[in-house]
């Protein structure tokens, strides 16, 4: 062999091993398909930054208990006719401290910690439907892949039915009858294989957008952690650990504390303040320079006596946001109750499914095979071949679409049950099956003290929970404040007590 050929075969020998470690090196997993979407999915990634914007409401609702100061600066010239010129500066500072705001700084605050509780439970919400589309997707493409292959397959074998059916009639075996029902059920299954083409490209696109790149060769689906043994345990679980529901349940508390925050509108508030001015003028046609300063110190005490209705129409609005919130617990309750029933009938339905589909597999491979060898020996029509090898193929997509509905019912059974979560389907480290985890705590305890004051801040929040209201019970108008009995009044003066002449 000379040296030209021996190079040329080398490098043949080196591309094909080189293709077929690259085809290796490419095929992935199902944690490999999670991983990537959970750190690149762009709906993910903005709920997370919604979530830490979310978190700045604490902060800001901190505020309440904080000092406030602010500098102004205020420079003038005065030019007239008179001769009387003349240019003054002026520099003002002041400051402000609540000491006591009736509890509304408090329950405004238990509100914003609420809403932060609420909008992390519906991030692990998106999260879980992430993660079920992922795994949707992943199974699509897996399903999409094998109908494929099968339906070359069918078509390869109804191509060869074709042609020994043509050189059958070539020899008068056989009618063209025969031939003609090869003919059409070729021409189908060459249609059913553009088809099922068109669905693992719909497949690999609907994959690609929420994985984030093109699927590559995806290795078999591991089974899913956490799958409950009966309904009762998975309802038991859903009903605490469901996302939706405790969302909910957040949102109730928020509401809550929103009521006590309006009903705190009518207590008295105390609030202390200081302020410093200094300001000169200069008269340019005497040159006098006058300068005066002045400091100033007040505490304030505010007790509201009657603002037109606006307190209680703020509480009233409150209770019935409080009131919508209770029902919304429930109503999540009640849809969590219907995925988690839907998804379990569908997966004891596709287990059912998947067990009579592998029977049908089997019966009908060996039926196809002694069709076909009837066939040889003249026991079988063609038409008998023809329809055998449909019932195989059909069967064999009944199975592989059977798998893929369990897995997916499995997958929203979990996430119905609040247990769809990739910490438990990947894992969590640094290794290269694991993930690091996006902990929304971390950005909240990095934020929260932001702006604090050490020591005046604790002790307003300590003096601020004396008298702070609750929102757990409707206002008793005889037990109300003065500011909402003289509202009642105003708003309906046949109310007002009637005095004897």
């Amino acid at each position: 062999m000379s040296n030209r050929r021996r190079a040329l075969w080398s490098g043949a020998a080196l591309a094909l091993v080189l293709s077929f470690a690259a085809s290796a090196a490419s095929a992935e997993t199902l944690a490999d398909a999670i991983s990537l979407a959970y750190e690149t999915n762009p709906t993910l990634q903005a709920q997370r930054a919604n979530q830490r914007a979310l978190d700045e409401t604490y902060v800001q609702a901190r505020s309440a208990y904080r000092l406030n100061a602010d500098v102004g600066l205020t420079t003038s010239y005065t030019d007239s006719s008179f001769g009387g010129d003349s240019s003054s500066q002026s520099l003002t500072l002041s400051a402000s401290q609540p000491v006591w705001t009736g509890g509304r700084a408090t329950r405004g605050v238990d509100a914003a910690r609420a809403d932060v509780e609420q909008g992390r439970e519906n991030l692990r919400a998106v999260e879980a439907q992430i993660l079920a589309t992922v795994v949707q997707a992943y199974v699509d493409v897996r399903r999409d892949t094998e109908a494929l292959r099968i339906n070359q397959a069918n078509v390869a074998v109804l191509q060869r039915q074709l042609d020994e059916s043509s050189a059958r009639f070539e020899v008068g075996e056989i009618t063209r009858t025969d031939v003609a029902q090869a003919e059409a059920r070729l021409a189908s299954s060459q249609a059913s294989l553009a088809a099922s083409q068109a669905q693992l490209s719909v497949s690999r696109a609907a994959y690609t957008a929420v994985v984030g790149q093109s699927p590559a060769d995806l290795e078999p689906e591991p089974t899913l952690p956490g799958v409950p043994d009966s309904f009762e345990a998975a309802l038991n679980t859903a009903e605490r650990e469901n996302a939706n529901i405790r969302a909910a349940q957040f949102g109730e508390e928020a509401s809550r504390a929103r009521v006590a925050q309006a009903r705190a509108q009518y207590n008295p508030s105390v609030n202390l303040s200081a302020t410093y001015g200094s300001s000169d003028r200069i008269p340019d046609f005497i040159g006098n320079f006058t300068q005066n300063d002045s400091a100033t110190a007040r505490a304030t005490v505010s007790i509201p006596i009657f603002t037109g209705g606006l307190s209680q129409s703020r509480v009233r609005a409150a209770l019935e946001r409080n009131n919508a919130s209770i029902v919304g617990i429930e109503s999540a309750r009640r849809d969590t109750l219907r995925l988690v029933a839907q998804n379990w009938a569908t997966v004891l339905s596709a287990r059912a499914a998947l067990t009579a589909n592998e029977e049908q597999v089997r019966a009908s491979q060996i039926a196809a095979e002694g069709v076909r060898q009837e066939a040889q020996v003249g026991l079988r029509t063609t038409l008998d071949v023809l329809n055998a090898e449909l019932e195989l193929r059909n069967a064999q997509l009944a199975l592989i679409g059977s798998r893929r509905d369990q897995y997916v019912a499995t997958a929203l059974l979990l996430s119905a049950m609040g247990q769809l979560e990739a910490e438990k389907l990947v894992g969590v480290g640094t290794g290269p099956d694991h993930i690091e985890l996006y902990d929304p705590r971390t950005n909240f305890n990095r934020v929260k003290n932001k702006g604090r004051v050490p020591l005046i801040e604790p002790l307003v929040e300590t003096l601020d929970h004396i008298g702070a209201p609750n929102g757990n019970h409707p206002v008793n108008d005889k037990d109300a404040p003065i500011d909402t009995q003289l509202e009642s009044i105003a708003t309906n003066p046949q109310a007002a007590p009637v005095t004897q002449p």
